[in-house]
C-alpha cells in the first residue's frame, strides 16, 4: 500500500490540488498533518482520508489527533504542536505507543525527517510551502508499506523524487 503524507501548506490551496491531481490514482491513502489554513468544508478534503488540526487551523471541526487503520498499518496522526515535537519525539512517542501505532505522522516543525524507534515509524513530510532546517526543499512524502519493509520517498513541489532522501526501514 502507498500512503501520501503532506503538511503545512499554510493557505496554499493550489499546491494541494496539484498533489491530488498528480497522485489521486497512484496512492491508496492521502493524509494531511495540519496547518492547511483551509475550511474543513473545502471540497478538496474529499480526496484526503485523514486530516488534522494544526496550530494555525482555527476551526474546531478539525480533529487534533486521529488514529486510522488501513491495510496492515495503524496510523497515529497529529500536527505535533501539542506533543512538543520541537523539543524532540519523547511526548509524541508516548502518544503513538498508547495508540498501538505502527506509523506516526506529524508536521509543525517544517523539517522533513523519518526514523524508526522501537517498532514505530515516525515521519514528518516537511512543509510543502515553507521548509526549514537542513533541507530547504518544499516536500511531501510517500510511504510504501511492503511485507517486510517500509520504503520512503520524498518529493518536491514539482513532484520530482528527491533521491538523496529516499530510505528504507525493516518492519
Amino acid at each position: 500500500m502507498k500512503y501520501l503524507v503532506i503538511s503545512d501548506n499554510h493557505g496554499d490551496r493550489d499546491v494541494l490540488v496539484d498533489v491530488i491531481n498528480r497522485w489521486r490514482d497512484g496512492v491508496d491513502v492521502m493524509i494531511h498533518c495540519g496547518d492547511s489554513e483551509l475550511s474543513p468544508e473545502d471540497e478538496l478534503w474529499e480526496s484526503f482520508d485523514v486530516r488534522v488540526k494544526g496550530n494555525c487551523d482555527f476551526d474546531s471541526r478539525y480533529p487534533e489527533r486521529v488514529t486510522y487503520e488501513k491495510g496492515n498499518e495503524r496510523f497515529y496522526v497529529t500536527h505535533g504542536h501539542l506533543s512538543r515535537v520541537r523539543a524532540g519525539l519523547h511526548w509524541l512517542a508516548h502518544e503513538a505507543e498508547e495508540q498501538n501505532a505502527t506509523i506516526c505522522l506529524f508536521g509543525h516543525t517544517h523539517q522533513l525527517g523519518v526514523e524508526k524507534i522501537d517498532d514505530i515509524l515516525y515521519l514528518n513530510p516537511g512543509s510543502i510551502r515553507l521548509p526549514r532546517g537542513r533541507y530547504m526543499i518544499k516536500t511531501y512524502a510517500i510511504i510504501e508499506s511492503c511485507q517486510t519493509q517500509y520504503k520512503i520517498d520524498y518529493y518536491d513541489q514539482e513532484h520530482q523524487k528527491v533521491p538523496e532522501l529516499s530510505c528504507q526501514f525493516q518492519k
